[in-house]
């Protein structure tokens, strides 16, 4: 996949939906940081409750979980956003359902985002990098994708929700992260930092921030490179018609 040239986005309002916490900072934290730089208010969703997400033999699940949410509304603060949503399905167990995208359909209509930023579902592995995707993240990018479009645009699914005041919305661009294949490069030359800021927040995950800060600056520089930027992060964009 080529980069193509495609207008700057300047959202408004920007909605971030991911699995975990800290999924969303890693993979987009710098562009989620240069949007609130820009005016946007910025919106995580986070569809599990992260309770698997330790190695620690002393750390129990609902602990976890407290620990875990407190991590993700320093990191939102870290990047300038504004608030964190959170769905609490269990970790490990995310399934495609259509309550799952009830639910998100629901903070949607509520948010009214001009850019959805989502994990990309089509990344099952990459033997390259040694990684299979969790399957959180396959499904929690699926059901991303389904909720903007179309059940978020249509009035008649989902008509409960209309009772509930959200009214339908029409969602104009989505950005999926994807390790693999982008299109489309944000400049964060001016927010890594605010990007590690975020990580940093997630001690609980991330034992050698050092060693994580110069593999995702190595990246940054490469993705930049490409399209002209000091440091970037890739997406594959899709302007909604």
């Amino acid at each position: 996949m080529e980069l193509v040239d495609l207008p700057l986005l300047k959202p408004k309002v920007v909605l971030g939906i991911a699995a975990h916490p800290d999924d969303l900072d890693v993979t987009a934290g710098g562009t989620m940081a240069a949007f609130a730089a820009q005016g946007a208010e910025v919106h995580y969703l986070i569809l599990t409750d992260g309770s698997k997400g330790s190695d620690d033999p002393n750390l129990s699940s609902a602990d976890l979980v407290k620990l875990r949410e407190a991590e993700q509304r320093d990191a939102v603060a870290a990047v300038g956003g504004k608030d964190v949503h959170f769905l609490g399905y269990p970790d490990a167990e995310l399934e495609i359902t259509m309550q799952l995208k009830r639910d998100i359909v629901r903070v949607i209509r509520t948010v009214c985002p001009d850019v959805v930023v989502a994990l990309d579902p089509s990344v099952l592995y990459s033997a390259g990098r040694g990684y299979i995707n969790h399957p959180d993240h396959r499904a929690a990018g699926q059901a991303a994708l389904d909720a903007v479009f179309p059940l978020a645009r249509d009035h008649l699914t989902f008509p409960e929700l209309a009772a509930e005041g959200c009214k339908p919305h029409k969602t104009k661009t989505i950005l999926l992260t994807n390790f693999n294949e982008h299109n489309f490069v944000v400049d964060i030359s001016d927010t890594f930092d605010k990007k590690m800021d975020a990580i940093k927040a997630h001690a609980s995950q991330f034992d050698d921030p050092d060693g994580m800060r110069d593999w995702l600056l190595q990246m940054a520089e490469k993705l930049g490179a490409e399209a002209g930027y000091h440091l970037g992060e890739g997406f594959v964009r899709i302007d909604i018609r």
